[in-house]
């Protein structure tokens, strides 16, 4: 069933008049989570009393899962990696190289304080940035996160090639997306990815799919996608390095 939030106006969505553009970074090795998310809580701190721009920060993970708030024991089938609690909504996924996380830090009060347009509004940008590489990724009303039709697998078959995890404090939001590009496939087999365990619903990625997208290409089309959907951005690091 195609999720109804396809369509909500995500029109106003762009950064606010009196806001300057959101801070783009790229970090170039795995960030440890427990980092990233103390990197997370300081700045939605700084963000929420204007002391700061807001951020979007792409980064991978060394292997992990993660449980989020609704999140069951039952769902972790070989503790093969570490796994960290955490406050973003959701059940239990797996982070890793080769898999483009975008923590999204941006200011909803300001732009529209709107927790479900807001889900939407990541859908569309991940939607969007798949087009580029000529993938169809479609959003599901029973299944949280980005999917893609898999007919070669059989009749109902789809993949879930990105997901989505949010947490809101003082109206800003922090976690966001993860989008499969090269992961190793074969760590999702120790959870029962978001919960969803029929058998017709997998995980694949951009190089499953046949294409050997590189993170820097992915990341220049993570880009421009974004700034269609939420607005320009300013790059934290020398243009010649993203």
């Amino acid at each position: 069933m195609v999720n109804d939030r396809q369509s909500l106006d995500l029109t106003t969505f762009a950064r606010p008049p009196d806001g300057g553009d959101p801070e783009w970074r790229i970090s170039p090795k795995p960030v440890p989570y427990p980092e990233a998310v103390a990197e997370m809580e300081a700045r939605v701190a700084d963000i929420a009393s204007q002391r700061q721009r807001e951020l979007v920060w792409l980064l991978e993970h060394p292997p992990l899962y993660t449980s989020g708030t609704s999140g069951k024991a039952s769902d972790l089938l070989d503790p093969r990696f570490p796994i960290y609690e955490t406050g973003r909504g959701g059940q239990l996924t797996y982070h890793g190289p080769g898999q483009r996380v975008a923590y999204v830090m941006l200011d909803l009060k300001r732009r529209r304080p709107d927790v479900r347009a807001y889900v939407a509004g990541l859908e569309e940008w991940i939607i969007r940035t798949l087009l580029a590489f000529n993938v169809r990724g479609e959003r599901r009303e029973d299944r949280v996160g980005v999917w893609v039709k898999r007919p070669d697998k059989g009749p109902g078959h789809e993949d879930k090639i990105a997901a989505i995890g949010v947490r809101l404090r003082r109206w800003v939001s922090f976690h966001g997306i993860a989008i499969n590009v090269e992961p190793e496939l074969t760590h999702f087999s120790a959870i029962v990815p978001c919960g969803v365990a029929d058998i017709r619903y997998g995980v694949t990625s951009l190089v499953d799919l046949g294409l050997p997208v590189t993170m820097e290409d992915f990341d220049v089309a993570l880009r421009q996608a974004f700034e269609d959907v939420f607005g320009s951005t300013k790059a934290h690091l020398p243009e010649a390095t993203i």
